[in-house]
């Protein structure tokens, strides 16, 4: 009896596997094959379109003013007024009165050595009256319109060599120069302004004691300003004097003209780079300010510009050949800070405008062109 059992078990579980090997065929067989998932990536493309590309030298550099004074003391003496409020930020007008010291003690010396002056040659008059007579006259004059609290004019020309040995001889000569020097010396008490401008620095006050060489500050004039760049010795010979020069600030919100005035004859040997100065005016300019120059140094001929990002090995760039990404040899003529202009690549070809991410050659692309990009 269970013999009969576990042969009949037997025989269910034979039927029952060959029942689902059966349907398990059957659903194969319905089943269609995999197809195999071909990945076509989108590309944005630009065709080339060679034209003559200016090649453009952007540098930087400091402003400083053009006209700039460091204002030195050559006299003693104290502080005692100025036209303005002798403070950084005053504006003065060509004319007037920087800095005055008093000078009192010197004019007192100016005026002892002037009246000495007067009293040599009135004592040489008697003299000439005798032995220079035709040279009395003008003496003479000289002596009638001479004016203590005035300037001294220049003595009169001696009319022979004897006369002029005989005016030396009285110590006329030495005693007119130190007289004349006290008097050239009176002007160094007072400071002038030479143009209109303003005081930048201001280290003294009224009532200070300024000695001789003292710093007394710095004036300069707001008008016209100069740009020191570096300019690297490979494009030295492609800047002139007298050339025109965009000049912007570095957001590149506000821009200038200027001209290239001097260039340096000097190699900087830690930059290798030869400075070039550029004269620029215009509202917003300050001393200090730090501002780009970009410099038109020469024309490329047949030359397309594209991002730097798109340049693969410093010579490469990927193109689109019927739907397949291939890549391709070109010549960088000039590198910019964003840019490249490259050479060897005919009109017409289309080349990726934006990187694309794991790109390789002979990858499947779909061409998307990007009309926005210009050369």
């Amino acid at each position: 009896m269970i013999r009969k059992i576990i042969l009949f078990l037997l025989g269910v579980g034979v039927l029952a596997g060959a029942f689902y090997l059966a349907n398990n065929f059957i659903e194969n067989r319905r089943r269609p094959a995999p197809r195999e998932n071909k990945v076509i990536t989108s590309v944005f493309t630009q065709r080339v379109n060679n034209t003559n590309v200016p090649i453009t030298i952007t540098t930087n550099g400091t402003l400083t003013a053009k006209n700039r004074m460091e204002l030195f003391s050559e006299v003693q003496g104290v502080f005692e007024n100025s036209a303005r409020e002798f403070k950084a930020g005053m504006h003065y007008n060509q004319g007037d009165v920087l800095l005055s010291l008093n000078a009192d003690e010197h004019l007192a010396n100016l005026r002892s050595q002037k009246s000495n002056l007067f009293n040599q040659i009135v004592l040489l008059l008697p003299d000439l009256r005798l032995d220079f007579a035709a040279a009395f006259p003008t003496w003479e004059k000289y002596v009638n319109e001479f004016d203590i609290e005035g300037s001294i004019r220049e003595l009169p020309e001696p009319q022979t060599e004897k006369e002029k040995l005989f005016i030396t001889g009285r110590n006329i000569y030495s005693v007119y120069y130190a007289a004349k020097n006290l008097e050239e010396r009176m002007a160094k008490y007072t400071l002038t302004a030479p143009y209109y401008g303003v005081l930048t620095e201001a280290l003294v006050t009224p009532g200070t004691l300024i000695r001789a060489g003292q710093k007394l500050g710095t004036f300069i004039s707001p008008s016209v300003y100069e740009l020191n760049v570096p300019v690297n010795t490979a494009y030295a010979d492609l800047v002139a004097v007298g050339q025109s020069v965009i000049v912007h600030d570095i957001e590149r919100t506000k821009e200038w003209t200027g001209r290239i005035i001097r260039i340096n004859s000097v190699v900087d040997q830690a930059t290798q780079s030869i400075p070039v100065f550029i004269s620029v005016s215009g509202k917003g300019l300050r001393e200090g300010m730090y501002l780009e120059a970009d410099l038109e140094a020469r024309e490329e001929r047949d030359a397309f510009e594209i991002d730097r990002k798109l340049l693969l090995d410093q010579d490469q760039v990927f193109y689109v050949q019927d739907t397949i990404l291939q890549v391709m040899d070109v010549d960088p003529v000039y590198f910019k800070e964003k840019s490249v202009v490259i050479k060897g690549v005919e009109d017409g070809t289309q080349i990726l405008s934006k990187p694309v991410p794991g790109a390789y050659a002979g990858m499947l692309v779909q061409v998307l062109e990007d009309l926005t990009q210009t050369n």
